[in-house]
C-alpha cells in the first residue's frame, strides 16, 4: 500500500528556518554579551578574552551589517560601562560618557570585518580583524589612557604566552585573540576547509612552547640585589593634609600651616625611620610609594638632606618620592622620584612624565619625557612612576638604555587593584629588566624580566606596608628593546594591504557584472 504525502509548503519552511536562525544568532549575541562582561576589567577571566570576540563577530556576521553593528556597538557600549566601573578616574556622568566614546574603537575592528572579509580570500580574511584590532589599540595606547584596555593584559599568568612581549610587545599577543576569533568562524564558514585554523593552531603552538622553553632553559641567573619598599604607614595627623588645598590657594592661617607641616613631617619621619631598619637588615635599595610625603617647596632642602644624611650612613641607593607644593604657583605640584647614592649624592630627581588625567595633570609641573638612569654598584637602575608604567614607548626608554632594575613608586585604589601592578610586569619582559614596584592603596610586587613574581604585597591584605625583594642585578636585551612597535607597523601595512586587495576585488567584479553585451550576431 502506497501512502501519499503532502508536499512541504516552501513558505512554511523558510519560516521555520528564519526563526532557527534568528535563534541561533541570538544566542550568539548572548554569550557575547556574557563573555565581554568578564573579558576585561575588574573581573577579568582570561578565557573569556579569547571567546568574547569571537562570539561577537559569529553574530555580526550573520546579521545585517547597520542593525548588527548597532546592537554590537550598545552591547559594548554596556559591557564596558559594567566591567570598567571605577577603575576609570572619571566621576559621575562622564564616566558613561566616556564608555560610550571608547566603545567606538572597540567595535572598529569588527567593522573592518564584516565590510571587508567577505571580498578576500578565505585566509586573508581572517587577517582582517586581528590587524585592525591592533591598530586600533595601538593608536589608542598614545592618548592620555596610555595602554589601559589592551586585550593582551588579560592574559596576566600565562608566562609561556607572555614571553612573546619580548618580540613583538603586547601587539603579538593581542593579535593571538583577535586571529583565534577570525579562524574560528572561517571554520564555521567553510568547515571542509580548515587551513586558517590549522595556521593559528601550528603558531600558537610554537609560541607557547618558545615561550616555555625560555622559561626552561634561560632563567635569570646573575647575583640579586635585596631591595626594600615602603608605603606610608597611617597617621593620626593626617586629617591636617585637608588643609593642603588652602595653602596653595595661598588662603591658610598660620596654623593650618602648621599643622600640615607637623603631619608632613610624621609621615617624613615614620619613612625614614623604616627604611634605617631595612637597610640595617641588609637592603642596598630603599625606595617609597608615589608622592609618600607631601612637603612644600621651601621645606623640600631640609628633608632632602636628612634623607642624604641616611643614605651615606647606611650606604644604601634611596629613593625618596615627594609631592612637593609650590603654593600660588600655575602649576603647583611636583610628582618627583629623588635617587641618593651611598655617598650622599643626589643621582637625579625624576618628575612624573605622565600625571594621571584629571586633578592631577591639571596641578602637575610638565615633565621632559625622559627617563632617568644612573649605574649603581648593582646594575643600572631607572626610575619610573605608576602610570608612566601604563606607556610602552615611555618605557621603550629604559630597554634603549639597557636599565637593569626599574624602581616604580605607585599609588592606585581599590578598583585597579591588582591589575595596575600586573600591567607594570608586561613592561619587564617587554624591555628586559627586573622591576620592583611599590603601590600606596593596591599591591606592590617584584618581577624579574620573565614576569616571575618575586615578592608582592598587597595593602588590603597587608599590616606591614612593606616588602623586600631579591632582584637580579642584570636585565637583558630583548628583540622587542631593539625595534620597539615594529609588529604594530606590520599590522597597519597588512591592514592597508587587505583593503587594497578588497578593493581591487570589489571593481573587478563590478566590472566583470556590468561588462556591456555586444550586438547579437545572425548566422
Amino acid at each position: 500500500m502506497v501512502i501519499a504525502t503532502s508536499p512541504k509548503d516552501p513558505q512554511s519552511e523558510n519560516s521555520r528556518r528564519s526563526r532557527l536562525e534568528l535563534r541561533a544568532n541570538l544566542s550568539w549575541l548572548l554569550a557575547a554579551i556574557a563573555f565581554l562582561l568578564v573579558a576585561d576589567g575588574r573581573n577579568t577571566i582570561a578565557l573569556a578574552a579569547w571567546l568574547a570576540p569571537a562570539c561577537l563577530l559569529r553574530f555580526l556576521r550573520k546579521e545585517r551589517v547597520l542593525p548588527g553593528l548597532a546592537i554590537a556597538y550598545v552591547a559594548l557600549v554596556i559591557t564596558r560601562g559594567i566591567a570598567f566601573r571605577g577603575m576609570v578616574p572619571i566621576p559621575g556622568v562622564f564616566y558613561y560618557i566616556f564608555a560610550v566614546i571608547s566603545a567606538i574603537s572597540a567595535l572598529l575592528p569588527y567593522v573592518a570585518d564584516r565590510l571587508l572579509a567577505k571580498r578576500l580570500g578565505q585566509f586573508s580574511a581572517t587577517l582582517v580583524f586581528p590587524c585592525t584590532l591592533v591598530c586600533t589599540q595601538f593608536l589608542y595606547s598614545h592618548g592620555p589612557q596610555g595602554s589601559w584596555g589592551t586585550l593582551a593584559y588579560t592574559q596576566t599568568g600565562n608566562l609561556p604566552l607572555l614571553q612573546l612581549l619580548s618580540v613583538t610587545g603586547i601587539w603579538g599577543v593581542t593579535f593571538l585573540i583577535g586571529w583565534f576569533a577570525a579562524v574560528v568562524n572561517s571554520a564555521l564558514d567553510r568547515p571542509r576547509t580548515l587551513r586558517p585554523l590549522a595556521a593559528f593552531a601550528l603558531i600558537y603552538l610554537a609560541v607557547i612552547l618558545s615561550g616555555g622553553a625560555r622559561l626552561a632553559f634561560f632563567p635569570p641567573s646573575s647575583p640579586s640585589v635585596r631591595v626594600a619598599s615602603l608605603s606610608p604607614a597611617e597617621q593620626p595627623q593626617q586629617p591636617a593634609f585637608n588643609d593642603l588645598n588652602a595653602i596653595v590657594a595661598g588662603r591658610a592661617t598660620s596654623s593650618q600651616v602648621s599643622a600640615f607641616r607637623i603631619a608632613s613631617a610624621a609621615v617624613a619621619n615614620d619613612l625614614l625611620l623604616r627604611s634605617a631598619l631595612e637597610a640595617s637588615a641588609g637592603a642596598k635599595i630603599v625606595f617609597w610609594s608615589e608622592t609618600a610625603v607631601y612637603v612644600l617647596a621651601e621645606d623640600e632642602p631640609a628633608l632632602l638632606e636628612r634623607g642624604r644624611e641616611l643614605a651615606q650612613t647606611d650606604h644604601i641607593y634611596l629613593g625618596m618620592t615627594l609631592g612637593t607644593w609650590t603654593p600660588d604657583a600655575p602649576k603647583p605640584l611636583q610628582n618627583k622620584l629623588v635617587l641618593i647614592e651611598p655617598d650622599g649624592n643626589v643621582a637625579w630627581q625624576y618628575l612624573k612624565a605622565h600625571p594621571t588625567p584629571g586633578p592631577e595633570t591639571a596641578a602637575s609641573v610638565q615633565s621632559d619625557g625622559r627617563l632617568k638612569w644612573f649605574d649603581s654598584k648593582y646594575g643600572r637602575v631607572v626610575g619610573a612612576i605608576c602610570y608612566d608604567m601604563d606607556f610602552p614607548s615611555l618605557l621603550g626608554q629604559a630597554g634603549a638604555d639597557r636599565a637593569d632594575i626599574v624602581i616604580s613608586p605607585a599609588g592606585d585604589w581599590r578598583a585597579i587593584d591588582p591589575r595596575h601592578t600586573e600591567m607594570a610586569s608586561f613592561r619587564a619582559i617587554e624591555e628586559g629588566f627586573n622591576l620592583a614596584r611599590q603601590t600606596n592603596q593596591g599591591l606592590s610586587a617584584a618581577y624579574d624580566y620573565e614576569g616571575h613574581q618575586l615578592a608582592h604585597m598587597d595593602q588590603y591584605q597587608a599590616q606591614e606596608l612593606s616588602m623586600v625583594a631579591q632582584l637580579p642585578t642584570r636585565g637583558v636585551r630583548t628583540f622587542y628593546s631593539l625595534f620597539g612597535n615594529w609588529f604594530a607597523w606590520l599590522c597597519l601595512v597588512v591592514l592597508i594591504g587587505l583593503v587594497w586587495a578588497a578593493w581591487i576585488r570589489q571593481s573587478t567584479h563590478y566590472k566583470d557584472t556590468h561588462q556591456p553585451r555586444g550586438p547579437a550576431v545572425h548566422g
